[in-house]
């Protein structure tokens, strides 16, 4: 019996009858008491395109849990709506919403003595959120992707949402009609699913599948296909057979399962916010893992696939050409995977993969060939130096140059950085500093999208660069740097640069380096003083209060008793 059984069991005598009563309001009846409860966190909404489908996979993995024997219990978790945020004031509230639908999941399953949960979400931080939930209930669980979206098509090209925020750099930049950016506009998002390149939720869903915490081929399909509502009710099965066996997310969740994870996210070419979210589930199981490891498997692991943002294909080619078991078997093959880490289902990985193929069909060029690569390494760089002694995280697929010197442009918030790129006023050579925009500062660690993409839609992607102790989103390609640790509010070396400041980034050396002298430094850090908090109360007054650095996840429970 699971040991919340059995605590159930011990206080049935004084308890009996009320909490019977109750249950049976909502359903049970006398043959159900002994049954597994199951909770399902589904993660239904219309706010955004990637979770407006889930209500229906939400109730597909009812019915299978009824069939398998067990009492499913559903409730409702929050989302927002990265795409629609972004570039806003209400983007704060994203990498949030990660700590929020934590805390509910983990508030409902604690508080309901559930014996397992099933947890089905769409857009970015759902994935990372409802997984970080289940590594602190260490409870039987099993995520289930919402789904990816399908692409748009204009002009006999594939669209995504990252479609349109380029577009709008390249109407300002006078390469586009006004009646092109509103044709890209309405075309982009066909329907329901999650942003349709290897941006962050894909990315986030594929390290789920690596890690075994959801069903193999799960992470790639489409929101809309029934082979995805077919998935949520086996994915029911499954779990209550885990429940059965006691097969614990620790079991699953280990540095084996994490190091899968990471080698897949580069195989994939992945977003940069996979870092930050492995990092966070790693400390909510208990798991060692830092940047360095990032940096030790991206040397051994190429980019496979040939995927947006930086690419040209979208997750549903990814899957039509073999999903992420044909790029996981790839790596097994050559000893780039733990093939004896679990999964849910009970099987190891090496079992789960044994039928899958050697190679990929040579008949599409999604998935390359073992000896023609995209990259030859991964991807995601860790990147240190004065201006980012914690580290930063930079994603180098599709850049030119990986490294650049030049004259800072010093911006104190996303907004004023874009109107800059769109006034004409960053020029070829410049290295574009965002800050106050981290965990703390920001607070929640904006994704610059907007700025990105109008660099890009300029055609400033290969000659600008761009760094920030916020965050990017999965969208984003170009010289870039990231979650810059320590971030500007704690008084990072960030929160000293100066307009026209040499910085050099340089990608091959994993350097980021402001290039003043330390005694110039040492006068500047004596004078700064920290901003006051944006916020004095409220979700994200508490949220800044807590939080820890972006190099340890941006965690909201680290060292709080110390």
């Amino acid at each position: 019996m699971p040991e919340n059984r059995k605590s159930r069991a011990i206080t049935e005598g004084v308890q009996r009858s009320p909490n019977r009563a109750m249950l049976r309001a909502v359903g049970f009846g006398d043959k159900d008491f002994v049954k597994p409860i199951v909770g399902l966190a589904n993660g239904h909404s219309t706010i955004t395109p990637c979770n407006m489908g889930i209500g229906k996979l939400a109730e597909r993995a009812e019915s299978g849990f009824k069939q398998a024997g067990a009492m499913p219990q559903m409730f409702g978790t929050i989302t927002i709506s990265d795409g629609i945020s972004m570039g806003t004031e209400g983007m704060k509230y994203s990498l949030v919403s990660r700590e929020v639908i934590a805390d509910s999941i983990e508030t409902v399953c604690g508080g309901q003595s559930l014996d397992g949960v099933l947890a089905i979400g769409g857009c970015d931080k759902n994935m990372p959120g409802a997984t970080i939930a289940i590594a602190r209930l260490n409870i039987p669980a099993i995520f289930v992707y919402g789904g990816t979206i399908k692409p748009g098509h204009l002009d006999g090209r594939d669209l995504t949402v990252v479609s349109s925020f380029e577009a709008v750099g390249e109407f300002s930049a006078g390469k586009i009609s006004e009646e092109e950016l509103m044709n890209v506009e309405r075309n982009a998002c066909p329907g329901a699913g999650s942003c349709g390149g290897m941006y962050t939720a894909n990315t986030m869903s594929s390290a789920i599948e690596a890690m075994g915490l959801s069903l193999p081929y799960s992470s790639t399909m489409a929101a809309e296909d029934e082979e995805k509502a077919e998935s949520a009710e086996k994915s029911a099965f499954v779990l209550v057979e885990a429940i059965r066996k006691q097969i614990l997310p620790s079991h699953i969740l280990t540095r084996k399962g994490f190091e899968n994870a990471i080698a897949a996210i580069m195989a994939v070419g992945g977003s940069t916010n996979s870092v930050l979210h492995l990092l966070a589930i790693a400390h909510a199981i208990g798991v060692e893992l830092s940047l360095d490891d990032f940096e030790t498997i991206r040397e051994r692991v190429p980019v496979l696939c040939d995927l947006k943002p930086s690419g040209r294909y979208v997750a549903t080619d990814l899957h039509k050409a073999g999903g992420i078991p044909q790029v996981m078997k790839m790596l097994l093959d050559r000893g780039l995977l733990h093939g004896d880490a679990l999964t849910v289902s009970g099987q190891t990985i090496a079992e789960v993969l044994a039928d899958v193929p050697a190679a990929p069909s040579p008949d599409q060029d999604v998935i390359r060939q073992w000896d023609n690569p995209m990259y030859r390494q991964g991807h995601l760089a860790i990147l240190k130096g004065n201006l980012a002694v914690e580290g930063a995280v930079a994603k180098i697929s599709g850049v030119k140059n990986p490294k650049i010197t030049g004259p800072a442009r010093v911006f104190e918030s996303e907004e004023d950085c874009l109107s800059a790129i769109l006034d004409g006023k960053v020029v070829a050579g410049d290295v574009v500093v965002v800050r106050y925009e981290g965990p703390v500062g920001g607070p929640g660690m904006r994704e610059m999208l907007a700025p990105t993409s109008a660099i890009i839609g300029a055609g400033l992607g290969d000659s600008v660069g761009l760094i920030t102790d916020g965050r990017f989103s999965g969208g984003t390609y170009g010289m870039v740097v990231g979650h810059v640790a320590p971030e500007a509010a704690v008084g990072g070396t960030i929160a000293l640069v100066k307009e026209g400041d040499s910085i050099t980034i340089d990608a091959e050396q994993r350097l980021l380096q402001l290039n003043v002298p330390e005694e110039e430094l040492a006068q500047r850090r004596a004078a700064w003083q920290p901003p006051q908090p944006r916020y004095q109360k409220g979700t994200l007054a508490k949220y800044a209060k807590l939080v820890s650095s972006s190099s340890l996840g941006a965690v909201t429970d680290l060292d709080l008793f110390s």
